[in-house]
């Protein structure tokens, strides 16, 4: 299994447990935060980072006594700077900033850093050992061989975040691995599952970004509302758990009850259920191997009544197909399709593209960026650059020739 050096990390101790959060102030980092003040003599903040939300991060440093804020964005030194003003809180900025922070010592780690932004922090805290919480897939899917190799190497463990992998994690018999024949990710099917692909060109950001059960950021919702969510965590899970594309199935389940499940060799399949709400996975790593108290609604199937299953559309969401494809190609194909994706659902939420354009786009760059093996994270980087330039430029062939699906 690729969850490597899992049996041998503690648990919650006696003593607080230092802790790191890059991302502190999108959805997951906002949900870490809020377990934390719940015990808040269980933990210790050394860092909190953010993008761009000078505001809240300040806020949350103050709260929780971090010792350092880090913003990736260097133009927000100053601001950051004199919203800490007489805390006592360190305050830097930029890509060496991040890197630095991420790389300091700690129990736990939370990557929440949304997009390929997250990969380099990330790897920079694998190299140190450490026991980091997953929260951002494409640090798989656009490097996964990388990271994998450098958490076996370092010693370090990777405990996956996202609601279908944590569930995975859970009922995956590691000591059993043999009698592993498949895993199934399940999917709500966004907000669109039932709409018609005639519908479907004319849907609206606002539309997009609501989605029926979770509460997740812009990016995030779009990526559910097309299925590429689900392709890339096809490509997660493969990593993960060392399971080939072929016997990782993906299911629609619009209740997001059944998170996701595992099919043993006898025919048992056990699945993790819960409530959707992201404090569940998260606070299953950050109390791990231990469990500990999460304020989540709890299950009533009484109420619930009925859980629905049906195949995906692969027709109106061919993201899912693209994914497929990505990874039976290997190499960067997966990076190639994290990279045009990013670029092409920030033209859409930007108004620059249709809705059926992204999976297009995506198409059209897959095609046109070659995919060799990667040796370094330098040579990751790289492809990802090249292939968001070609992503640009197809998105603007499109405009340019009338083609926009809107």
């Amino acid at each position: 299994m690729a969850i490597t050096a899992i049996d041998s990390q503690p648990g919650i101790e006696s003593e607080p447990r230092r802790l790191s959060i890059l991302g502190s102030t999108g959805s997951v980092g906002c949900s870490t935060l809020d377990l934390i003040s719940r015990t808040p003599d269980a933990f210790e903040i050394d860092v909190l980072t953010a993008h761009r939300n000078v505001a809240l991060l300040a806020s949350q440093a103050i709260q929780v006594g971090a010792s350092l804020a880090v913003i990736a964005d260097e133009s927000c030194l100053d601001e950051l700077r004199q919203a800490l003003e007489g805390s006592g809180i360190e305050a830097a900025a930029g890509a060496n900033a991040l890197l630095e922070a991420a790389a300091r010592p700690v129990d736990w780690m939370m990557s929440a850093i949304v997009g390929a932004a997250g990969l380099a922090p990330t790897m920079s805290a694998v190299r140190e050992g450490a026991v980091v919480a997953l929260a951002n897939k494409e640090c798989l899917v656009c490097a996964g061989d990388l990271m994998i190799e450098a958490v076996a190497r370092h010693g370090g463990a990777l405990l996956p975040v996202d609601s279908e992998h944590n569930a995975i994690f859970q009922v995956f018999e590691q000591d059993r691995r043999e009698a592993i024949e498949r895993i199934v990710l399940t999917a709500s099917g966004g907000p669109f599952r039932e709409m018609s692909l005639k519908d479907m060109g004319q849907v609206t950001p606002a539309q997009a970004v609501a989605h029926p059960n979770w509460d997740m950021g812009a990016k995030i919702s779009v990526d559910s509302a097309t299925m590429m969510n689900k392709g890339l965590e096809l490509i997660e899970a493969h990593y993960l758990f060392d399971m080939s594309g072929d016997d990782i199935e993906i299911l629609v389940h619009p209740q997001s009850i059944i998170h996701s499940m595992v099919g043993y060799t006898d025919g048992s399949v056990l699945a993790q259920l819960g409530s959707p709400d992201m404090r569940t996975p998260i606070a299953y790593t950050l109390g791990w191997p231990r469990r500990m108290a999460a304020p989540v609604e709890r299950l009533d199937l009484a109420k619930i009544a009925q859980l629905t299953f049906e195949a995906p559309d692969d027709v109106r969401f061919p993201a899912l197909s693209l994914a497929r494809q990505a990874l039976a190609a290997g190499g960067q194909a997966p990076n190639v399709l994290n990279a045009a994706n990013e670029i092409a659902v920030a033209g859409f939420l930007a108004g620059q593209t249709g809705f059926l354009d992204i999976a297009g786009i995506v198409e059209d760059t897959l095609a046109a960026v070659p995919g060799s093996s990667p040796q370094s994270l330098e040579d990751v980087m790289a492809v990802d650059s090249h292939a968001r330039r070609i992503a640009n430029e197809n998105l603007l062939k499109r405009q340019n020739s009338g083609d926009l699906k809107v």
